[in-house]
């Protein structure tokens, strides 16, 4: 059941979790009930049900016979995500004593698609306000697809414009909220060479990729004024 797996994730033993389903199945139970729901052996229900009490996810609601009932998984969610934003905070403030944001003039290489493909769907789905994007089709409308809800994308094709690629290579390129940029080639028909790219957060690099996104969508658009046909993408 994907709920127990969920549950576990957020730091609840599989028994807790096979208890706590099976309670918001049953309602108010005794605990062999519950064991019997849930798969647990009956020595095991009566601490595991315990715990549950501990954790705020259960309640004693009679003493004969002894029953339990689930309290409520909405209330518990927002404790779990109010916890889990305050250690992410502390994350935070722990990693920038340790080590402060990269240089803007920092430039990381990344080697094969799979490392290009992480970090392009990690910027698309942290963008706030901007994204501009262009060339590697099948990448682009894949980040396209993940791009969250009222945040600004313009895509288009590397067309009609200074190449940007080797020979046997397709270019791909992204700025994400003028703060973060991908630069990436792609080998044609897969060669021994690997895909390759830069990840950097240069305003300078971003500001061109930017410049160089919106001066290829404006060509296109010219291309489909002048010929009646959609631009490609």
């Amino acid at each position: 059941m994907s709920a127990v797996i969920h549950l576990q994730a957020l730091g609840l033993t599989e028994y807790e979790a096979r208890a706590y389903t099976a309670l918001l199945a049953l309602g108010n139970a005794v605990p062999a009930r519950v064991a019997r729901q849930a798969g647990i052996p009956r020595p095991k229900i009566y601490e595991t049900l315990e715990r549950l009490e501990g954790r705020g996810l259960a309640a004693r609601i009679g003493q004969n016979p002894l029953e339990y009932a689930p309290l409520s998984a909405r209330e518990y969610l927002a404790r779990a995500r109010r916890s889990f934003d305050d250690r992410l905070g502390a994350l935070d403030r722990d990693l920038s004593r340790l080590a402060p944001d990269p240089a803007p003039e920092a430039v990381y290489h990344l080697r094969g698609e799979a490392a290009i493909r992480s970090l392009g769907e990690d910027l698309t789905l942290n963008a706030r306000h901007s994204l501009y994007m262009a060339g590697e089709p099948d990448l682009a409308e894949h980040l396209e697809r993940l791009t969250p809800r009222g945040v600004q994308l313009r895509r288009t094709a590397l067309t009609n414009l200074p190449a940007i690629a080797a020979p046997g290579q397709r270019a791909f390129l992204l700025a994400r909220d003028g703060e973060a940029a991908l630069i990436a080639h792609f080998i044609d028909g897969g060669g021994p060479a690997e895909a390759h790219g830069v990840h950097t957060h240069n305003p300078v690099i971003i500001h061109l990729i930017a410049g160089y996104v919106t001066l290829a969508g404006q060509h296109a658009a010219l291309a489909q004024q002048n010929t009646g046909t959609t631009p490609a993408r």
